[in-house]
């Protein structure tokens, strides 16, 4: 069982943080205005505003950043401000001893799920597949924030992660399979392997979606993925959605699920809402869950967060 961070509660203090790509000031200060509203206190990064290329900062100064969130006592939740690109740059800098020894929530999507799983696998903690800084804006439909923070306030097990009433859950294949949830975004892994933060899925259930990816390169990724063992090792697999995913040569997402992933015969479930997508459901990446592709329910066994 993976460490549970210690629950959120408004007033806590919210650290944010650049580990890819650099996000506009304008929306930086937009998300801590509303964040800042919401009733919690904000401390930034040093480098949240630095702007490199397509990189915040150097790979050192982001996980100094990083890490000075963690060593900082008043700080209990860790929001990165974006994604994009060069999260796994930051990886070798991180002293995983001291993130062990002071587990906090840390959320986020695209380019951060590398750091989640990698917090689980080095650090042994809970971290939440979410919200990002840039979320925090007008747009940003209710059940994403709700989602959030119910995930990171209840204290008890099990509860189901569930989508919006308009996006339903598919199941694929049949199957009733228990196992800690790992994955996020599959470009991002597939960057990884060959590493030692590539993604470990022995006996646990892979999430994976994509955005802005034509559906040959997504099977290419798959595919790279599948030669690499990553689904032989899982005992189930859950798709999110593959958002602005344009189809190529007449071929759809659907299609290759269809063509790709069922004959895998692992128990599949599809169209969950997380991430990249409109309606972003929270998962915590580490956390054991229960996948009932029949039922087609997704259950949190195990407390996600504590008093």
């Amino acid at each position: 069982m993976a460490t549970a961070p210690q629950q959120l509660k408004r007033g806590n203090t919210v650290g944010i943080v650049a580990l890819g790509s650099p996000l506009a000031a304008n929306r930086i200060n937009e998300g801590i205005r509303m964040l800042q509203t919401m009733g919690f206190k904000v401390v930034v990064g040093d480098h949240v505003y630095s702007a490199n290329g397509f990189l915040a900062a150097t790979p050192q100064q982001r996980a100094s950043d990083l890490m000075k969130m963690f060593k900082n006592p008043e700080v209990k939740w860790i929001l990165p401000a974006r994604g994009g690109v060069g999260v796994a740059g930051i990886l070798p800098f991180l002293d995983f001893n001291v993130i062990k020894q002071n587990p906090k929530i840390v959320s986020g999507y695209s380019d951060i799920t590398i750091l989640l799983n990698v917090l689980f696998e080095y650090a042994d903690i809970i971290s939440f597949q979410s919200l990002l800084l840039l979320d925090f804006n007008p747009q940003t439909p209710p059940y994403n924030f709700n989602q959030f923070f119910a995930a990171t306030s209840t204290v008890t097990a099990p509860w189901q992660i569930i989508n919006p009433p308009e996006v339903p859950l598919i199941g694929a294949i049949p199957g009733n399979v228990t196992g800690p949830i790992v994955g996020g975004n599959l470009t991002s892994f597939v960057g990884t392997l060959g590493t030692s933060y590539e993604i470990n899925t022995e006996g646990r259930i892979l999430l994976l979606e994509e955005t802005h990816e034509p559906i040959n390169t997504v099977y290419r990724y798959l595919s790279h993925l599948a030669m690499a063992g990553k689904f032989e090792d899982c005992v189930g697999i859950i798709m999110g959605q593959c958002t602005n995913c344009e189809p190529a040569y007449g071929k759809s997402y659907a299609d290759l699920i269809n063509e790709f992933l069922v004959p895998l015969g692992k128990p599949l479930l599809t169209n969950l809402a997380t991430a990249h997508s409109y309606y972003k459901a929270t998962v915590p990446i580490g956390a054991s869950v229960n996948m009932d592709t029949v039922n087609r329910t997704l259950t949190v066994m195990e407390p996600v967060v504590r008093v």
